[in-house]
């Protein structure tokens, strides 16, 4: 047996059941072998998208997946879905073959371009060694948290593994959970008892059942409001205290009421400028404390008064162990109407030609089923999808934005939708994005996925539309001829529909109601006089 294949034997038995990529001569035995041994290999039509995808799967399913690449281009192509993955700590395997002779028109330093984006590195050195280097991969992205690229030259691929070499592999034991102190535990309790308006912000690391519900336990006990960070979207859906998402993308009121918070509890969250708005919605007095299992993450976005390294789940619980009095704190009065941005009264700014993109997106809330996955892509119309479509919990919502690069919204969604089967899959995209992406139609189509791309239209980079364009400055450069996406998607197979009215989206209700046999693509001529509520607010961090 040759070590690419002895290689892709022991990822599979290692518990890598999803590949994701492009293959290329370098890494065409590496995904045979997978496949033959279980492992479900999903061809994408370019590698930033097939990273991407990779990245969303593990996301949701909380399994590793793994990319496999070419050497050289390959790996060059996936860097930006790598690079989101790497600033996301998502435990992924990048599996990329390497040219290792200068000579080569393929061989580039992949060492350093990994590193160069926060992923982490391994190689296959020998074949005596190459199943235990294979596997020692797999433990480091599931332990670690981190993105782990694996390189396989070419030369050691096509060697022949040693009779006495074991190509035995099991999963790893899933990741030990950080036990608090008692001393930290004492001193959270303490804060929350002389809390009068406390609020909990869960983010990445709270994303579980098992943290809701120990988050939501403590949370009723001291009369905690609840929120989420982005990525985070959902976790408490359903719970009359929750305020729904924190940052640019909050209503106003979920602003007020989190900055009148004397105490301010990150559980697994960064408490980055996007979450707390740069920090205008810590009140001047209010003491935050971070809880964290990773104990570099303390304070690394922000000063905090009290940092406690412990898994999120099992803090939770010690606090509430503790016991105290029951107290009302934040809850002596209702939160009121307006934490959802659905529920706030606006003006409706929809011509005969363009739909608000406010109406389109309380529309398609109401159409679309509530079992949902959804995905977004970045820029100005951001905001729309994260605060006005409803999602049914943690699992239901796939943010890959901690890079910030737009074109990977309908890749995540790909990969969220193999991950939650059950859910209807919908991707929201701005007119860049879809088009940057457009490959993967392609991929959505051959896989039979039953999605809804939503491609909120104003032919535009609105972002720099709206944030240079009331300076004067020419836009030229980011505003574009209109282009009829729908009759694209069509060529890839999808159902599809032009909306510039509510009354268009009668279409997707007729798709909902349907037998949902191939995708739908729901192109929407948005109103773009002004920017998103959220844009002003995030340009400050550039």
């Amino acid at each position: 047996m040759k070590v690419a294949e002895a290689v892709g034997r022991a990822l599979t038995a290692a518990g890598v059941d999803h590949v994701f990529g492009v293959v290329g001569s370098g890494n065409f035995h590496l995904t045979n072998a997978m496949v033959a041994t279980g492992a479900r290999y999903v061809a994408a039509r370019h590698e930033g998208g097939a990273a991407t995808m990779a990245d969303a799967h593990t996301r949701m399913s909380g399994k590793v997946a793994a990319l496999s690449v070419h050497q050289g281009p390959g790996l060059t192509n996936a860097l930006t879905g790598i690079a989101e993955a790497a600033k996301s700590r998502t435990p992924l395997l990048v599996l990329a073959a390497e040219a290792t002779r200068p000579t080569s028109n393929f061989h580039v330093d992949q060492e350093a371009l990994a590193q160069a984006v926060g992923a982490v590195t391994e190689r296959v050195t020998s074949p005596h060694a190459a199943v235990e280097q294979a596997c020692d991969a797999v433990r480091r992205a599931l332990h670690e948290r981190r993105t782990v690229l694996l390189n396989l030259p070419l030369d050691v691929q096509a060697l022949e593994l040693p009779d006495t070499a074991a190509i035995a592999a099991a999963p790893p034991p899933a990741r030990a959970a950080v036990e608090p102190s008692e001393s930290d535990v004492a001193a959270l309790v303490a804060a929350l008892r002389r809390a009068r308006r406390p609020v909990f912000v869960a983010g990445r690391g709270a994303r579980s059942p098992g943290a809701r519900d120990a988050l939501t336990a403590l949370a009723d006990h001291h009369g905690a409001l609840l929120a989420t960070s982005a990525v985070a979207h959902g976790l408490f859906h359903g719970d009359p205290w929750s305020l729904g998402i924190s940052g640019g993308f909050a209503s106003d009121l979920t602003a007020e009421l989190i900055r009148g918070a004397d105490l301010i509890v990150g559980w697994g969250c960064a408490l980055n400028m996007w979450t707390m708005r740069h920090g205008h919605l810590i009140g001047p007095d209010a003491t935050v404390v971070q809880v964290d299992d990773d104990a570099s993450a303390l304070g690394a976005q922000r000063e905090v008064h009290l940092g406690v390294v412990g898994d999120v789940t099992r803090t939770a619980r010690r606090a509430l162990d503790a016991g105290g009095a029951r107290r009302q704190g934040y809850r002596a009065q209702a939160i009121g109407a307006g934490v959802r941005r659905r529920d706030v009264p606006y003006e409706d700014e929809s011509t005969r030609d363009r739909i608000d993109p406010r109406t389109l997106s309380i529309a398609l809330d109401d159409i679309l089923p509530a079992e949902r996955v959804v995905g977004v892509d970045s820029g100005n119309f951001m905001g729309y999808p994260s605060a006005y479509l409803s999602v049914p919990d943690q699992d239901g919502f796939c943010f890959t934005q901690a890079f910030q690069s737009i074109g990977l919204g309908l890749a995540t969604t790909i990969g969220a939708a193999l991950a939650r089967p059950d859910r209807l899959p919908v991707a929201v995209l701005g007119d860049g994005g879809a088009l940057m992406g457009a490959a993967e139609l392609d991929t959505v189509r051959r896989l039979g996925l039953p999605m809804v791309v939503v491609v909120y239209n104003d032919e535009g980079y609105g972002a720099e539309v709206h944030h240079f364009g009331p300076d004067g400055f020419p836009l030229d450069t980011v505003t574009f001829p209109p282009t009829d996406i729908a009759a694209i998607a069509r060529g890839y197979g999808f159902e599809a529909v032009t909306v510039r009215t509510r009354a268009d989206l009668k279409a997707v209700e007729d798709w909902v109601a349907g037998p949902r046999s191939v995708p739908l693509l729901v192109d929407a001529k948005v109103a773009g006089e002004h920017g998103a509520w959220w844009l002003e607010e995030a340009f400050r961090g550039h």
